[in-house]
């Protein structure tokens, strides 16, 4: 057991049985061992896009930059606004001009952690997740080639690139790169965060609620049981019976989203026709049993990033804990980690106040950077 772990289980063992098993947590009358949580540790960086001061001011500017889309219209911080948490605070993310998407906008916050990104894991790095959201169909809708040349005729940019990659000219492959080590800066401050101080030796960072419900999450309520590690999430799959956003049933515009996806992701005819669940996981396995399975998120920076689960049907915290208090909702394949947890009310208070622990004392707001204007391209003279 490490002297971290042993810290831990002391600092939470109030009212709570639990055992260390090769250096994980274990609810009592359990078998199963889960990765504590803990401080977040620096972000892991890819050896073949390595960080420099230069690479991340570039992937910002690009971040915001709109020309990194279809019409021009759809930036990346469109979705992913600091003011709004790194999401953009609606149930669904906005969507392409003249299409809606059909998935709540996740935050980028932290999402430098993530090995599995989207919610049906269906790209492994920032690098991959970038030219999915900028020439997704219902996303950025953009062309590469011609965001390429876009960024070819916009002198400072040319230059950045350069002096970056060492390439003559910008390459979308290389704009991408940027961008996923920009978003590899926005990551929570352990300073800031209550939790983190608390476990790096401030006993005085989380107040007596709080306290309980750390004992909850490792306990009764059975959180640590995917929501574990440093980054609070497993990255595992899981059909909670997550009810279905209404608007799938009522607006045309969602409704054709949602056929559309069905189509591209390649099911079955008869999938297509009923087309009312969005099936998650099964998309990239095409395993019946994988059916409504998505990625486990993060609950680090809940406070700024509502509303929650993946098609935003939650706006509250309470909401959430009531939910999973409930035994979860029904549906495919539905997870047996979900069951009724018999949670008082003083207890869903207590867990609510925990869970708004692991978020930092203010959010991270960012000013934009003012982006570079394009202009004619020289030719020579004949």
């Amino acid at each position: 057991m490490t002297s971290r772990t042993t810290k831990y289980l002391t600092a939470i063992a109030a009212g709570v049985a639990l055992v260390s098993i090769t250096g994980g947590l274990a609810i009592a009358g359990s078998k199963a061992a889960f990765p504590p949580l803990g401080p977040l540790p620096p972000p892991p960086i890819p050896k073949d896009n390595p960080m420099s001061a230069a690479k991340t001011e570039l992937g910002k500017k690009l971040f915001w930059d709109s020309r990194l889309g279809g019409d021009a219209s759809s930036p990346c911080v469109v979705c992913h606004e600091p003011s709004k948490g790194w999401g953009d605070a609606g149930e669904i993310s906005r969507g392409y001009p003249g299409t809606t998407h059909w998935r709540n906008s996740q935050t980028v916050l932290n999402s430098a952690y993530y090995n599995k990104l989207f919610w049906e894991g269906s790209v492994t790095s920032l690098e991959g997740q970038a030219p999915s959201a900028a020439e997704g169909n219902v996303a950025g809708n953009g062309d590469p080639s011609l965001m390429e040349m876009r960024l070819r005729f916009i002198p400072e940019y040319v230059k950045d690139f350069k002096q970056v990659f060492g390439s003559d000219w910008p390459r979308m492959f290389n704009a991408y790169q940027a961008i996923a080590a920009f978003e590899r800066t926005i990551v929570s401050d352990a300073k800031q965060v209550p939790f983190d101080r608390y476990m790096n030796g401030d006993k005085k960072a989380l107040n007596a609620s709080q306290l309980r419900g750390m004992s909850l999450y490792n306990g009764k309520a059975g959180c640590i049981q995917c929501h574990n590690g440093p980054l609070a999430s497993d990255q595992k799959f899981y059909a909670l019976g997550v009810p279905e956003n209404e608007v799938f049933k009522s607006e045309p515009l969602y409704q054709i989203t949602h056929r559309w996806e069905h189509y591209q992701k390649g099911v079955d005819e008869k999938s297509y026709r009923g087309a009312d669940l969005d099936l998650g996981l099964y998309y990239i396995t095409k395993n019946p049993k994988d059916v409504n399975k998505f990625r486990t998120p993060s609950l680090r920076e809940l406070k700024y990033t509502a509303p929650f689960m993946h098609d935003g049907i939650f706006y509250t915290l309470d909401e959430v804990v009531d939910f999973y208090n409930k035994g979860g909702g029904a549906g495919p394949n539905k997870t047996a980690l979900v069951k009724p947890l018999g949670l008082t009310d003083p207890e869903k208070k207590d867990l609510v106040a925990f869970l708004e622990a692991l978020s930092m004392d203010k959010p991270l707001l960012m000013e934009a950077p003012k982006l570079p204007p394009y202009e004619p391209m020289k030719t020579s003279a004949k």
